[in-house]
């Protein structure tokens, strides 16, 4: 960097004593003693002790010139005016900084002026001690930290040792690979036939709380009518699917069409007659339902109320009721003669029941093998297969199946016992009198 000799004050320049410019011989005599006190200067600096100084530094200034930070030594070269011009500045543009003692200093440089012998460190904000950065640092500054990895507990590094226990999950069961042969049981559509039942029993269903429109009955005298016509089956030995869609006939007119309690057992008759058409192959006369109902109505009565009913339900006759899941059911759980008779028994006696409408027909039959299951064996069973074919799991089903057993309890005393004596009877092996599930009804108290 150029440095201009106008501006330097330090800068020794030869002078006559008058204050004059030296000019002849005499001047030059004056400048040879003058290099020669130079040559003096550089000597004394190459042999002359190191004694500590102070030594002038400012930070640099706002404009971005770049210094370099370490210094050329001073004692490899010669000292010129323009390097003691330098020197001199130098002096002048660093910090003062007392140093004592600095073992292995990076960057020093050794003068001996006129000032005295002394050694110059030239310190840059690199080369400060830990307080000296302190104290330049500002208030409101916030220090920083190195990021340190956060200590690894030592039980990770141990690894725990877990007992491995084998899983066997239990396989599921071919239901229908017995019946590849059997064309009635159709085989390569039956998943399709109670896929669209499951869709379809929505749709097929009276509301549950359809008895809040009628003004003359209420749910005991529904509770009543079932009873009694379970008795009816009964004695006409029909067949177990034409029980379930008269429920299912009844509890839909009455949903769509308001009837007075005098003739809400003709309600009844009709739709039992429906059923027979549509299930029996040997369907009881009109005279003979007539006989049965004490002759409270007419010919006229039940072909008027035949009428009606169909052009309510608007000939919708093919609906899936809880019968049509039970097969199903009962064979996923390749069950007996027993649990047979005692599902069905249970499931008759939540016909009855009124609070059950709010359950699907698919879950209550469900509900209702679970509880047989549960009654027989005396603890609960309900198998991946169950699971798999019913789309049921045991959490789902345990809410109907409490209910059933409660019905189960009370079964045998009461008003309506038409359920109980029917499967109390040799026919159905005395079913009715098996004790009732007691960790459903646990549950059940819970």
């Amino acid at each position: 960097m150029a440095v201009s000799n106008e501006n330097r004050s330090s800068l020794i320049r030869p002078t006559n004593m008058r204050g004059g410019l030296c000019a002849g011989k005499r001047g030059q005599q004056q400048i040879r003693q003058t290099r020669r006190a130079f040559g003096v200067i550089n000597q004394s600096l190459l042999g002359a002790p190191a004694y500590p100084c102070v030594v002038n530094k400012r930070p640099f200034s706002q404009t971005h010139e770049v210094y370099e930070k370490k210094q050329a030594d001073p004692a490899h070269r010669p000292i010129t005016r323009k390097s003691a011009a330098q020197i001199s500045t130098q002096q002048s543009c660093f910090k003062e900084v007392k140093i004592f003692k600095v073992p292995n200093t990076t960057a020093t440089a050794t003068n001996s002026t006129g000032f005295g012998d002394c050694t110059s460190i030239f310190v840059d904000d690199e080369f400060k001690s830990p307080e000296e950065q302190a104290e330049a640092m500002p208030e409101d500054a916030e220090p920083m930290f190195l990021e340190q990895a956060e200590p690894v507990p030592e039980e990770a590094n141990d690894a725990e040792e877990v007992e491995m226990v084998d899983i066997v999950e239990e396989p599921i069961v071919d239901i229908d690979g017995s019946d590849l042969k059997n064309p009635l049981a159709v085989v390569d559509y039956v998943g399709d036939l109670y896929a669209y039942y499951r869709r379809m029993e929505g749709f097929s269903c009276a509301p549950p709380n359809y008895l809040e429109q009628q003004c003359d009955i209420n749910e005991k005298m529904r509770a009543i009518l079932i009873d009694w016509l379970i008795e009816v089956h009964d004695k006409f030995e029909l067949l177990k699917e034409t029980l379930f869609l008269t429920v299912n006939l009844i509890d839909r007119f009455l949903s769509q069409h308001t009837v007075v309690r005098k003739k809400l057992q003709l309600v009844g008759l009709v739709a039992m007659l429906l059923a027979c058409k549509y299930e029996e192959v040997s369907v009881p006369i009109v005279g003979d339902l007539i006989l049965i109902s004490d002759k409270a109505y007419t010919r006229n009565d039940v072909l008027e109320m035949e009428n009606l009913m169909l052009n309510t339900l608007q000939f919708n006759m093919s609906v899936p009721t809880p019968y049509v899941f039970m097969n199903r059911f009962l064979k996923a759980a390749q069950s007996d003669k027993k649990i047979e008779l005692l599902s069905f028994f249970l499931i008759e006696l939540s016909l009855v029941e009124y609070q059950m409408l709010k359950f699907p027909p698919s879950l209550l039959a469900a509900a209702a093998v679970y509880a047989a299951q549960c009654t027989l064996h005396g603890f609960k069973q309900w198998s991946s297969t169950c699971e798999w074919h019913t789309n049921y799991s045991e959490e789902q089903l345990l809410e109907c199946s409490s209910l059933m057993v409660g019905f189960h309890q009370k079964a045998s005393t009461g008003r309506l016992t038409g359920v109980h004596r029917k499967y109390s009877t040799s026919k159905f092996s005395y079913i009715a009198n098996s004790e009732p599930a007691k960790c459903l009804v646990q549950n059940q108290q819970l």
